[in-house]
């Protein structure tokens, strides 16, 4: 049988068809992934993003029958998740991306426990270095010292902001159906908010290296109606920040295991077309521009990158403008390897430090590698983040240099060097996570995970859980159950 007979054939068999838009026939790969597919099932599914939204339902999918295409612009699976091995020597390695794993992330524990993959209980911050002002967590806790911002209370780092929101949290008799007056917040800023409730210009400035850390967004961009609806499950110093042993890339790479045969990488998407019957995709392979159409659809690209995708027609006005305006904020990753662990003498301030400089966390990365040298990460976002991405990577790392010699003043003396992610400068991410911006907490969260007619929805944007690999993973297990139940399935 010739190539065209074999993809006439498989045409005929399968929805899952791929035209050339400047060849006759498909490269020797399609041919394979579409012969795999056949063999599957019926039903078929294409994912848009390897990340690990993608994956997770594309994973999904497949336990449940269906032939999966998942179409991937990198050459590598995990998106937002990725490891660095080779900067470093010594076999360390750190996370330049997604990195925590809570004691409560029901899907990253599921997905480990399934792939046999270990997770790490975390490492608790055990310093702050505020305006100079060094703190050891044990004593700072038995309130011993205060932090040097006015209106804060001492004894505790993080929630600061608690006590000037209680007069609004009273009005909430049921956080399914809140109030009107908390509902009109969403027309607010954090800042504002705290502002108008009494706090002084102290608890927002903390605010700043707190909670918008964490979002990687400045606070005058955040929706006070988040802040006041996620008050209680807001980060803090006692939050169990896990990662997986040996790796977090170990997750995605598992589950692209399983989907080896159905992960086309190298192709940038450029354009979606959809009707009743189905979904057709438009990608870049080596220049050409080729097609794949299914019955059914999953978007699970980051919506920065979604905004620049032709889609034809448009999606509806909502989700449109959730696509256009959703807040993704700024956020780098700094490794830095030093031939010495001194943060791990007694003298040292400690491990695991919360700052207000411009490395805002800053902690002892390689607790689970024996040797002498260790790494250093910093979890930096939004201003300082971008004031960061304006510098070479070289200015970056001499600028962490600088900044972690003030907590750590022989720091200078072990430095060997080290590496950055700027993930704003990403062409496949463009900026951090999502965040609830002004006016984008009352139902952006809904809109970005409805579906448009055959074409469904993943990524942490979409899930309760955004921010977060278990959001990602979550909103891959949903969408995966929607196309199911969509499909009568």
């Amino acid at each position: 049988m010739d190539r065209r007979t074999f993809l006439a054939q498989t045409g005929r068999t399968l929805a899952l068809t791929w035209t050339a838009a400047a060849a006759v026939s498909a490269e020797p790969a399609v041919a394979e992934t579409q012969a795999t597919a056949a063999a599957g099932s019926a039903r078929q599914v294409i994912v848009l993003g390897a990340g690990l939204a993608g994956l997770a339902a594309a994973y999904e999918l497949k336990k449940a029958g269906y032939a999966v295409a998942v179409i991937e612009a990198r050459t590598r699976p995990g998106g937002r998740v990725l490891t660095y091995r080779d900067p470093f020597a010594d076999g360390l390695y750190a996370e330049m991306g997604a990195e925590y794993v809570d004691a409560t992330d029901e899907y990253d524990h599921r997905f480990c426990k399934e792939l046999g993959l270990k997770v790490m209980t975390a490492k608790l911050y055990d310093a702050i270095f505020v305006r100079g002002q060094r703190f050891k967590m044990a004593s700072f806790k038995q309130n011993k010292e205060r932090l040097p911002y006015a209106g804060t209370e001492g004894g505790r780092l993080f929630g600061q902001e608690a006590a000037y929101l209680k007069r609004l949290l009273a009005l909430i008799a049921d956080p399914e159906k809140l109030p009107p007056e908390i509902l009109k917040l969403d027309n607010l800023s954090v800042v504002e908010l705290l502002l108008q409730e009494g706090a002084p210009d102290d608890v927002a400035a903390l605010f700043t290296y707190t909670q918008a850390t964490e979002s990687t967004a400045r606070p005058h961009e955040m929706s006070a109606l988040h802040l006041v609806r996620s008050h209680r499950r807001s980060f803090s110093e006692d939050t169990d920040e896990g990662r997986i042993l040996g790796g977090n890339d170990q997750l995605p790479k598992g589950l692209a295991r399983a989907l080896s045969g159905q992960i086309l990488y190298r192709r940038p998407v450029r354009k979606i077309a959809h009707d009743g019957d189905g979904a057709t995709v438009s990608f870049e392979e080596d220049g050409v521009l080729r097609t794949l159409r299914a019955p059914r659809l999953v978007v699970a690209l980051p919506f920065k990158v979604l905004r620049d995708i032709e889609v034809t027609p448009s999606f509806s006005p909502a989700k449109t403008k959730c696509i256009a305006t959703l807040a993704y904020g700024h956020v780098m990753k700094l490794a830095m390897q030093y031939q010495r662990r001194f943060w791990d003498e007694p003298t040292s301030l400690g491990q695991r430090v919360f700052t207000d400089t411009m490395l805002r966390r800053v902690y002892h990365f390689s607790i689970d590698q024996p040797g002498p040298r260790g790494i250093l990460m910093s979890f930096t976002s939004g201003a300082d983040a971008e004031a960061l991405g304006r510098m070479s990577e070289a200015e970056r790392l001499q600028a962490a240099l600088q900044e972690a010699t003030k907590i750590w003043p022989e720091a200078p003396r072990h430095f060997e060097g080290g590496a950055v992610k700027y993930w704003n400068e990403d062409p496949w991410i463009r900026g951090s996570y999502s965040f609830e911006g002004v006016g984008q907490a009352r139902d952006y969260l809904q809109i970005a995970a409805a579906a448009e007619g055959r074409v469904h929805f993943a990524g942490e944007h979409t899930s309760v859980h955004r921010a977060s690999m278990n959001g990602a993973l979550e909103s891959g297990v949903r969408v995966a159950a929607e196309v199911r139940k969509a499909e009568g399935a």
